[in-house]
């Protein structure tokens, strides 16, 4: 790619245990990138000193407190001016060519606005993500999670998303996405930002592609804002292992997405998966969390800014030339 430079993003909260590791592979990639930065939110481990001490050609953005991700990770992608610009997560460990080999495929086609490498677990046996997809019931789906590596994701092709470990973002495809000036809505908080990005991308023309020769590790949950304290029937469901805050921000966050991006004809398609999973939420707020409720519900009066801004975006997408806003989604059953 003429003028090819990349900007790497961390947001990091006490990730002291996996830092090193994550920014040692970043910076030793065969394809070097042009600068570095973390966002810090306000960790209250030994991160900080750590970055500052090992890494003096990272630039640190040191926050008083946390400000969650998707104002962190804005802070890194208003700081950074790489012409593509990865968003790594801090226990995230790529291998050396990473970069050298999610950046062919922007290269090759200028539609592609993110590449996602093969995510495998820490053990190298195991995929973590391969990918994202959207399911029926609009959560957002990692391809291949947990599944042994026998050799079925090594075809690179489309995805519906490049998913939130190492997307290899195009900024070209980011300006163009973005809402007064912000990649990720600063509502949202947390969580659903990535599947809201990719959706919003895809509808504006914009591919995602996996390419499974660059290929990085994962310690899934391993910095994670959990709240251990849960019910042993429940404690599988990430929703339920978080603190009750970020649960009713994932909740509204999954609405707001939904409103911003999807078709009414598609979602009328998956309503029963959708109300399905509707009917689990309840069920589980109504037994386990009761006192989350209230938030639940206050968590619809976030939709009409969501339409709204729906609106905008249909409108910035038939200036360019696109008359229906939001293509056909491939959904597995």
């Amino acid at each position: 790619m003429p003028g090819l430079s990349i900007s790497v993003v961390v947001v990091n909260f006490n990730g002291e245990r996996f830092i090193r590791q994550c920014l040692d592979s970043a910076l030793g990639q065969t394809l070097a990138p042009s600068e570095v930065v973390v966002v810090d939110n306000g960790s209250t481990d030994g991160s900080v000193p750590l970055i500052r001490a090992g890494f003096p050609g990272v630039e640190l953005i040191a926050l008083d407190e946390n400000e969650y991700f998707c104002r962190g990770a804005n802070r890194g992608f208003a700081t950074t001016s790489g012409s593509l610009v990865l968003l790594l997560n801090n226990d995230a460990v790529l291998e050396p060519d990473y970069l050298a080999e999610a950046s062919k495929p922007l290269a090759a086609d200028e539609r592609v606005g993110s590449v996602t490498g093969k995510i495998m677990r820490p053990d190298g046996a195991t995929v973590d993500a391969a990918g994202q997809e959207l399911s029926r019931s609009r959560k957002p789906l990692d391809r291949g999670y947990g599944e042994p590596d026998e050799g079925l994701y090594e075809e690179e092709g489309e995805v519906f998303g490049a998913g939130g470990v190492a997307p290899l973002l195009r900024r070209a495809m980011l300006d163009d996405v973005s809402l007064d000036g912000k990649v990720f809505d600063e509502g949202f908080v947390q969580y659903y930002e990535d599947l809201d990005l990719f959706w919003r991308a895809r509808n504006f023309g914009w591919k995602a592609w996996y390419a499974p020769r660059a290929r990085a590790l994962h310690h899934r949950g391993g910095v994670g804002q959990s709240e251990p304290a849960v019910r042993e029937w429940v404690r599988k469901y990430a929703l339920a292992n978080l603190p009750p805050e970020l649960q009713a921000h994932l909740l509204k966050n999954r609405y707001a997405t939904m409103a911003r991006n999807d078709r009414l004809g598609s979602w009328l398609l998956g309503l029963p998966w959708i109300l399905a999973y509707e009917l689990k939420v309840f069920a589980y707020l109504l037994l386990v969390r009761p006192r989350l409720l209230p938030r639940y519900l206050k968590g619809f009066g976030f939709l009409p800014t969501a339409f709204r801004q729906r609106r905008r975006l249909k409108e910035a997408a038939r200036q360019r030339g696109i008359r229906r806003y939001g293509g056909r989604h491939r959904l597995p059953s």
